[in-house]
């Protein structure tokens, strides 16, 4: 499921994000000395049209004029320290042998041919003290203006890829293909086809003891759940099963991951400044330690920190890993939407894949092109009908150069009939990203093009992601598409080993 960042931000958050960076750059042992750069500088500045047409197509707010007049600015400043700098090495080179043959000099001489020695040779010790501070100086107004900088930086999007559709939100998503078993037409309803109307999920985990409601939302509020009997069953077994596909068939390394991170890592990931308010914060600050720390909304976060700040073999790649976590989100802003049952709750469990590679594009769609097949593989084995949507540009976020969601059919879902029996709609439960250097670039995570023994420059790799799995949402559309007239559930086939043998729910 994506996470897609909030388009504009406030000055609170911005300042915030600034002072945070602060805090980042001084405690940074984890990422080496600093997180890397925020967006490629260089290209910014050869073309900053691209940058600013990108973040016009997300319809995200970036003050870019006040952008480029700080990155000036600090550049120009810059330019004067290093011009100092150049000037006092030049002065302490030339200096020291005159005061070398001065100091000579003033051993043999008396009265005021001493006096007037000694002060040639303090006059010339003087010059490079001098611009010493004015240096300093220099490089106090560089500080001043750098977390600024830094926090405007840091809200500058990934452009979106040229082929990606322009438009404003989910609605101008464009469908690009669809998949349905044999048995089951989504253009039809549930009701032709399998000869009684469809319950939604909420009446079927009701009804079979699969979910208790009430009892998660006297815990923890609202959008909580217990998931008992079967229904943790059912949640495990699709756990599992996704992940043994994505490890087992698929040659992805497993690999368990912090799911309560520092905030590096998630502003390295791209999930900070613009997510902040999506995500649970631990005050650990509060407390008297030197961090807070933060509850992920996916495996990604963890899955992109293991390399960070490091320069990998480029012989690795791709670096393929998966990862199966708890994942948290406050759903800041969603309410009155899918607020009842399964759907839009603020924890799940999710079987995470990440992939790491070299810096080329083509590459980079080839592994995007990969991973939805994996997903498509998956659903189709659980006989889920299912669609595949380009994101427009205003669906991408912050981070993704591009990005396919994919949507899987539930019965129970979308708007009701005359008779008050639901027509069925798709909701997303997959979602795929390409990110070439946007994360890497934020983690400073490179290699050697050539291979560990080069000694060229580094480069910055490429990163992709996507959901594998996600439950108990991917439990709506496998209850509500295996439902039987009688209430029981049928297990679907791939599951039952999971679940013991169990053929039937009810």
């Amino acid at each position: 499921m994506a996470v897609r960042p909030a388009a504009k931000l406030s000055h609170a958050t911005l300042c915030a994000c600034g002072r945070s960076l602060g805090r980042l750059t001084a405690a940074l042992a984890f990422f080496v000395d600093t997180i890397g750069s925020m967006i490629d500088l260089k290209a910014f500045r050869d073309d900053p049209a691209r940058f600013i047409d990108g973040a016009r197509k997300k319809g995200i707010a970036v003050d870019f004029e006040r952008l480029r007049a700080l990155d000036e600015e600090t550049r120009r400043v810059q330019a004067e320290a290093e011009a100092l700098r150049a000037e006092q090495n030049r002065l302490a080179k030339e200096s020291g042998p005159a005061i070398g043959r001065l100091m000579g000099q003033i051993k043999s001489a008396t009265g005021d041919a001493r006096v007037a020695l000694e002060r040639e040779a303090e006059s010339l010790r003087a010059k490079p003290a001098a611009l010493k501070d004015q240096i300093a100086a220099i490089e106090k107004r560089v500080e001043a203006l750098t977390p600024e900088l830094n926090a405007l930086l840091l809200t500058v999007p990934l452009p979106p890829d040229a082929d990606v559709p322009v438009g404003k939100g989910a609605e101008d998503n464009v469908e690009v293909r669809r998949w349905s078993p044999a048995n089951f037409d989504p253009a039809k309803s549930f009701e032709s086809q399998r000869g009684f109307r469809p319950r939604a999920h909420q009446e079927i985990v009701e009804r079979l003891g699969l979910v208790d409601f009430e009892r998660g939302v006297k815990m923890a509020g609202s959008r909580s759940y217990v998931l008992k009997g079967m229904g943790m069953r059912l949640h495990q077994a699709v756990l599992r099963y996704a992940f043994d596909r994505i490890v087992d068939l698929h040659g992805f390394t497993p690999m368990s991951v912090p799911v309560i991170v520092r905030e590096e890592c998630m502003i390295g990931t791209g999930f900070f400044p613009a997510g902040r308010e999506q995500t649970y914060c631990v005050e650990e600050t509060r407390r008297g330690e030197a961090h807070d720390l933060f509850l992920t909304g996916t495996g990604e976060v963890g899955l992109m920190g293991v390399y960070a700040g490091e320069i990998l073999d480029e012989a690795r790649f791709p670096l393929k890993m998966a990862t199966v976590s708890t994942c948290f989100r406050r759903e800041a802003g969603a309410a009155g939407r899918d607020t009842a049952g399964l759907y839009r709750i603020h924890q799940f469990d999710k079987v995470e894949q990440v992939v790491i590679t070299r810096a080329d594009e083509a590459e980079s769609r080839k592994w995007h092109a990969s991973m939805i097949d994996i997903v498509e593989q998956l659903l189709q084995s659980l006989g889920v009908p299912y669609r595949l949507l380009q994101c427009c540009t205003g669906d991408l976020g912050v981070k993704n150069a591009d990005m396919i969601d994919i949507e899987s059919w539930m019965p129970g879902r979308g708007e009701v009939d005359k008779d008050g029996v639901p027509r069925g709609a798709y909701g997303e439960t997959h979602s795929a990203s390409r990110l070439y250097d946007y994360q890497c670039r934020r983690l400073n995570m490179r290699y050697r093009p050539g291979g560990a023994g080069g000694k060229g420059p580094t480069t910055f790799c490429h990163s992709l992601n996507n959901t594998v799995l996600a439950s108990p949402r991917v439990l709506i559309p496998i209850l509500e598409m295996n439902q039987n007239e009688n209430g029981s559930v049928t297990v679907p086939e791939v599951l039952r080993g999971y679940v013991g043998g169990v053929e039937r729910i009810g």
